[in-house]
């Protein structure tokens, strides 16, 4: 091993040691299931805010989204817009009615029991479906980040040959990465999970602004950038640099425009995210909250996007497809490759994209956690449980999904984009619409919500899965991103379902009308 790879291993390390030490402080804390899964409801606007973006922006933000900008050019911009676009709906419409109303509905822990007492269902079937949702496609999700951790590690310390990953190296990159996680979210619980996210937050938006600022005045010294994009390959830069047109100058199709867009409806149905509003500490909290967590993405988006173009012009080395998402990674390595300070330096940036890793892995963890023990094994298999025994259950939830995910991750060519695409369609399309009709339409029912969800993540499945023509998945010969159709269709049969089946009882409307005259 380099003097450089030891340097940026410390530095690493060091980070790492950082995170479970604030595991082992929060695991003392830690009394009962609320301050596991929602931290007592008492998270300040900064934490909120910053813990909210950090697990919604993982991995794919500084390796997923650069390298298909690398790629592809700036029309790959609008999957950003789609995603400030969703953020900033999701923080005006759901953060504040969403809070409330899980405190009003039976003091919700998780989202599969605010929709629970929501709708009276004392079945239990809405819990039930929630958290089988929750288990499949969150196993997916952390297998993502799981995935950009090894990748990351390999990029780092592997010996790769004619651009294949060091599968060696991968591999240990990912059982350290899910050890790393998997500890302090298994000590610490929301609070240890929300103070690390404040923390990585920070960090990703000083490793995501600093990069592409101090690359692009080295690359633009003594040249332009157009210049700059011509020597390293790109033949028509004034096509690479239109978000409009490919980068063959072909406009950039409606399809593509649609599916990127509907990226912003996925926040909707974001477990990780939303729950966040729940446990914020109140509604002046939740106001700041809110203009701090735009400001971060605006901020973080762009610069993402940024860093895909300058690679591709600062590079000395061209990246192939399979390799395009360490873009980042590899301009970090030229930048600061002079002296030991400077390896540090970059060794601090690089933990940037470790932060991104373990912020969004921990709260996926979470989730799941808190859907096996609240929903599925208190709530429905032992109603008595006591909450020593719940809080265990969910904490061997966290290392179930945890050993499922490093299975699916463990393919070095595993797409990171992809496994997030999939991920984010599922719950997008599954719980968004129950979500929004949940909080904001009165008529709304139990057998409308339930049948809704189905549809929502069936119609992934088979979009995305099963090759239906000519051999081809729908999505495949469509062009069309599931969570594009899922959504819709899950939102048409939940209406259409709440509208022929019984009306909600008066209990449910009082509740549901009592929440507008609500100070929290």
């Amino acid at each position: 091993m380099t003097t450089s790879n030891i340097i940026v291993l410390v530095a690493f390390a060091f980070y790492m040691l950082v995170m479970i030490a604030i595991g082992v402080v929060y695991s003392k804390k830690t009394k009962n299931n609320e301050d596991y899964f929602l931290g007592g409801r008492n998270l300040g606007g900064w934490t909120a805010a910053l813990s909210a973006q950090a697990s919604d922006m993982s991995g794919w933000l500084l390796m997923g989204l650069p390298g298909s900008v690398y790629l592809a050019g700036t029309g790959e911009v609008w999957i950003a817009i789609g995603l400030l676009l969703g953020t900033i709906l999701n923080w005006y419409i759901v953060s504040s009615r969403l809070r409330k109303y899980t405190i009003v509905a039976g003091n919700s822990l998780t989202i599969p029991s605010f929709f629970q007492n929501r709708y009276r269902d004392k079945k239990g079937i809405i819990k039930i479906v929630s958290a089988v949702i929750i288990a499949i496609f969150f196993a997916v999700y952390t297998a993502s980040a799981f995935s950009s951790g090894a990748k990351l590690f390999a990029t780092l310390f592997g010996n790769s040959q004619n651009g294949e990953m060091d599968q060696t190296a991968y591999l240990i990159g990912l059982i350290i990465a899910s050890v790393v996680i998997l500890v302090y979210t298994f000590m610490g619980g929301f609070k240890a999970v929300c103070t690390t996210d404040l923390i990585q937050g920070l960090l990703m938006l000083v490793a995501i602004l600093a990069v592409p600022i101090v690359a692009y005045a080295i690359l633009t010294w003594d040249q332009g950038f157009s210049q700059a994009l011509i020597s390293k390959g790109v033949e028509s830069p004034e096509n690479y640099l239109d978000f409009l047109k490919n980068t063959d100058g072909s406009p950039v199709s409606a399809v593509s425009i649609i599916s990127s867009l509907a990226w912003g409806l996925g926040y909707f149905g974001m477990p990780h995210i939303i729950i966040r509003f729940m446990a914020i500490k109140n509604e002046a909290e939740v106001k700041k909250s809110r203009k701090i967590a735009i400001i971060w993405v605006v901020l973080s988006l762009a610069a993402a996007c940024l860093i895909g173009m300058i690679a591709r012009g600062y590079l000395s080395t061209q990246l192939e497809a399979g390799s395009s998402e360490t873009a980042f990674i590899r301009l970090i390595q030229e930048i600061f490759a002079n002296n030991g300070v400077l390896i540090f330096i970059g060794g601090i940036f690089l933990c940037g994209i470790l932060a991104a890793i373990m912020s969004t892995a921990d709260s996926q963890l979470l989730v799941t956690a808190s859907a096996v023990s609240e929903d599925m094994y208190k709530g429905v298999f032992k109603k008595n449980a006591s909450e020593k025994n719940a809080l265990w259950v969910g904490k061997i939830a966290v290392v179930v999904v945890a050993v499922i995910a490093f299975f699916i991750a463990l393919d070095p060519s595993s797409s990171i984009m992809g496994l997030v695409s999939d991920a984010w369609a599922g719950f997008g399309s599954a719980f968004g619409p129950v979500v929004l009709l949940a909080l904001f339409w009165k008529r709304s029912t139990l057998a409308g919500a339930v049948s809704g969800m189905a549809v929502g993540a069936l119609t992934v499945i088979v979009w995305d899965y099963i090759p239906l023509v000519n051999g081809q998945t729908p999505g495949a010969a469509t062009g069309l991103y599931s969570l594009a159709i899922g959504f819709f269709l899950a939102l048409l049969v939940n209406v259409v379902v709440s509208l022929i089946s019984k009306k909600p009882s008066d209990d449910i409307v009082k509740e549901f009308e009592s929440i507008k005259n609500i100070e929290i």
